[in-house]
């Protein structure tokens, strides 16, 4: 059932039903060679092939050694040891370690048979082909296991996992050349407004540019998906409809900028409510800058219509367009797990705010004499060059007045 505008709902609300709105799985998968997964999602679960490391090895440079003929020695005290050969890199040992004997090995090097731990090079003393144990060591100490830190037949990554530099590692590793991920979703970006001219134009007298088109479009992109730019849309009811159903035909999900507020010349809420169902969820969340946003599933294909202004529409595509091309890209985010990367900071001002809404307040961090210090940005927190100078966010929950100068926030990096 479709909202009026001003029937506000809060944040989570909104994102909650974008997404309960969506057909349930991902889409389409492939299969990609290593090389070309980076920042990919994998559309099943990555069982180990094998063993890895795949052989004990030292995590030490100094002599592999059997533990037991170590017990008790001391500086005071020594165990005495014959060296009998050395483990060569890159290669099996052509070396077995007996009662009393010793192999001189290097960080990494395989454990040869016989040995069980290795003595580290500076708790030794060499005297001549024998060596001074200074310190005891247990079975195990300086050794990794050959399955210690991947087992064979273990799931190694599960599906819904974002492929990162520690993920292609160790596939990488285990030589897994090639993973099944899914497609990557593909969003088209369309700007309306008769003020609202190219942003390579010069814009005449009450114009624009269009700043919204290439700012999504890099956010898109960031967020792991493809993006696709309709251009610029006039204020016509037949115009907008025509882009937007040729933009949901090629496109997994669509950002609709400016046309979202209630002025009579906006449009979008009357189109989209012509696209499909179940149309229009949403019209109006409680947070500042967002406030006329539009939420709408349209034939299975989530639609957000976005504030023209442009810090605004950043602002809630980071809170509500973020969360739905997660889904879309199917990734499994953990229960609770914020997806921005956060410092701790003291509020440099007091900042005001209306109970009842959700305000993202832009901030700059200096350092202060105890710490980091985040400064609000001046200027209306809409405005783009506000944003562009600000290093992070500071999130006032609905139920908060404000901050106090001086109170400890988390700042969101927005970076």
């Amino acid at each position: 059932m479709s909202r009026r505008f001003l029937d506000l709902i809060h944040l989570s609300e909104a994102v909650d039903l974008l997404l309960s709105g969506l057909p349930p799985g991902p889409h389409a998968t492939e299969t990609v060679a290593l090389g070309e997964a980076a920042g990919r999602v994998l559309a099943s679960d990555v069982v180990a092939p094998r063993d890895l490391p795949g052989f004990d090895r030292s995590t030490m440079d100094g002599y592999a050694v059997r533990a037991a003929g170590t017990f008790g020695a001391g500086e005071s005290l020594p165990a005495y040891m014959a060296v009998t050969g050395e483990v060569p890199m890159g290669s099996a040992p052509g070396v077995s370690v007996g009662p009393g004997a010793a192999a001189r090995i290097s960080t990494g090097g395989f454990m040869p048979d016989g040995a069980d731990a290795v003595v580290m090079v500076e708790n030794t003393q060499a005297v001549g082909d024998t060596i001074e144990v200074l310190r005891a060591v247990a079975p195990g100490e300086n050794v990794l296991r050959r399955d210690e830190d991947v087992a064979a037949g273990s799931v190694l990554l599960r599906r819904g996992s974002t492929l990162g530099p520690a993920q292609l590692g160790v596939l990488a590793g285990l030589g897994i050349g090639q993973v099944e991920v899914y497609g990557v979703p593909v969003v088209c970006i369309i700007s309306t407004g008769d003020e609202v001219v190219d942003w390579r134009s010069e814009p005449g007298p009450g114009q624009v540019r269009d700043v919204n088109s290439p700012a999504l479009a890099a956010a898109v992109e960031r967020a792991g998906c493809a993006a696709k730019e309709y251009g610029i849309v006039a204020d016509e009811k037949g115009a907008l409809l025509e882009a937007s159903r040729r933009a949901l035909r090629e496109c997994d999900a669509l950002l609709v900028s400016g046309g979202s507020s209630a002025g009579v010349r906006d449009l979008t809420v009357e189109v989209l409510g012509e696209l499909g169902r179940p149309g229009v969820l949403a019209h109006g969340i409680h947070l500042k800058p967002g406030k006329p946003t539009l939420v709408a599933v349209c034939d299975g294909k989530p639609v957000l219509g976005l504030p023209g202004n442009p810090a605004s529409a950043l602002a809630v595509f980071r809170e509500i367009g973020l969360p739905l091309l997660r889904r879309l890209r199917g990734e499994e985010p953990g229960p609770g797990v914020n997806p921005y990367r956060t410092v701790r900071a003291a509020m440099g001002r007091p900042v005001s705010s209306e109970t009842g809404r959700t305000e993202l307040v832009p901030v700059d961090l200096e350092e202060g004499e105890e710490g980091l210090v985040a400064v609000p940005v001046m200027g209306r927190s809409s405005l783009i060059g506000t944003l562009a100078r600000a290093r992070g966010q500071v999130r006032i929950p609905e139920g908060s007045e404000g901050l106090e100068r001086g109170e400890e926030v988390t700042v969101e990096l927005l970076d």
